[in-house]
């Protein structure tokens, strides 16, 4: 596995298949893992924060979510074969452990979204064996026994739907007390998965343009998201070309 240096932060040159292998072997090994995808607004997030860069270059796997992550590592001469979306690993792990037995744990949202992506993955494959699932509001008091409870379930994967870098943080503390072997935050998947707001076109993602289609649907929630974050991610990639 090929692991590249770029933007402040590591990114492992996988595909999806491979990425799939990986957590495989993750989730046999059993040993608890913290998975993250990195894009543009990632790459901003860490620039800011030394302990969430930290985090994110400790992780055994990181991916490329974002097309601009993919794009500005080949514009820097790195070998990134493609995007590994977040949301698509997620559905992708979903269909794995209905195929395998692994059992997945849900945890973020609204109660009414995660009971719909459950209910949802539990239509699409019967034999999905659910460890368990839990809205994300909570007090930060709460966490500790929110983790011993995510623990007791026995999950062999846990998908956090919280935003960033909330869900860093969070899997980062209470990974080792959860006890589960393969961890991710999958941030507003579930919303997507339970029908609640929409995705991109196929032809938009591909493109790159995945990022104009949520600001055309949120104009002021991702205005500085998008506009100015995507400034300042094209600067540090511009930055890094100069050496």
């Amino acid at each position: 596995m090929e692991r590249i240096k770029m933007l402040g932060s590591y990114v492992d040159g996988l595909t999806m298949a491979e990425t799939l292998i990986e957590v495989e072997k993750i989730i046999q090994n059993k040993i608890p893992t913290q998975h993250v995808v990195i894009n543009a607004s990632k790459i901003n997030l860490m620039a800011k924060d030394e302990e969430l860069r930290d985090i994110i270059n400790a992780c055994p796997l990181i991916n490329a979510d974002g097309q601009s992550i993919v794009m500005a590592g080949r514009f820097l001469g790195h070998d990134i074969p493609e995007r590994v979306a977040g949301i698509d690993l997620f559905t992708n792990l979903v269909a794995l452990c209905a195929k395998e037995g692994y059992k997945p744990y849900y945890f973020g949202a609204t109660q009414e979204v995660v009971e719909g992506v459950v209910a949802r993955h539990k239509q699409q494959y019967p034999e999905l064996n659910v460890a368990g699932y839990r809205n994300g509001y909570f007090e930060e008091s709460e966490s500790e026994q929110i983790a011993l409870d995510i623990r007791e379930s026995g999950a062999d994967i846990l998908f956090v739907a919280f935003s960033s870098p909330k869900k860093e943080f969070w899997i980062d503390r209470y990974l080792q007390v959860m006890n589960v072997p393969f961890a991710m935050g999958v941030g507003g998947s579930f919303d997507v998965i339970a029908g609640k707001t929409k995705r991109a076109p196929k032809w938009m993602q591909k493109s790159g343009l995945e990022w104009f289609y949520r600001l055309i649907q949120e104009p002021r929630r991702m205005f500085g998201r998008y506009i100015k974050g995507n400034t300042s991610f094209l600067i540090k990639v511009m930055k890094e070309k100069r050496g």
